[in-house]
């Protein structure tokens, strides 16, 4: 897997989002979240995170899309159960995946982060394929961006968020980078 100069890992499947901008000039990349994800909850698999990622998601097949009508919402990665990684926003662009948020002092955390969504949610626990996927996906950014920090959805914006919630395995994942 390669990062290009443009912010497009390649080897990936890519699904461009349009639910995405420039970064402000000069911003660096410094934080990584991880969040979760599925549709409807507690459902995977099918086309249904894409088609939220994309602006695409009839919102009329099932009740709970509905509160998702007129969402523009994407992460950089998702990283389906089997392990498969899309791409939806580029590196270089800043993703909106973060909402109102704030780490260590400084808010609008989609400024300066790059967000991975995980198939899952907070009552399940994640695939060893999943896990070997994050890894290799998070030391090629870390080889290419100055991450300084990786965090939870929840921990940019408690009370609001609980992902990737409590069968997201911290120390297996950190311990794995450090590996």
């Amino acid at each position: 897997m390669r990062i290009d100069a443009e912010g497009w890992c390649h080897g990936l499947r890519r699904i461009a989002s349009p639910n995405c901008d420039r970064r402000l000039p000069g911003t660096e990349v410094s934080l990584l979240v991880i969040h979760n994800i599925s549709l409807p909850p507690g459902e995977f698999g099918g086309k249904a995170i894409e088609q939220l990622f994309t602006n695409t998601l009839d919102c009329d097949t099932h009740p709970y899309y509905e509160r998702l009508r007129g969402l523009q919402v994407s992460a950089h990665f998702l990283v389906r159960r089997d392990g498969q990684l899309i791409q939806f926003v580029s590196c270089s662009k800043r993703a909106w995946h973060a909402g109102v948020s704030e780490w260590q002092g400084r808010s609008r955390c989609n400024d300066f982060s790059l967000g991975i969504e995980l198939e899952g949610d907070d009552d399940t626990p994640f695939t060893d394929a999943q896990y070997a996927a994050l890894i290799r996906l998070t030391r090629r950014l870390q080889r290419h961006y100055p991450l300084r920090d990786i965090t939870g959805h929840s921990d940019i914006a408690p009370g609001r968020k609980t992902d990737p919630g409590p069968y997201f395995d911290w120390p297996r994942f950190l311990s794995a980078l450090q590996a």
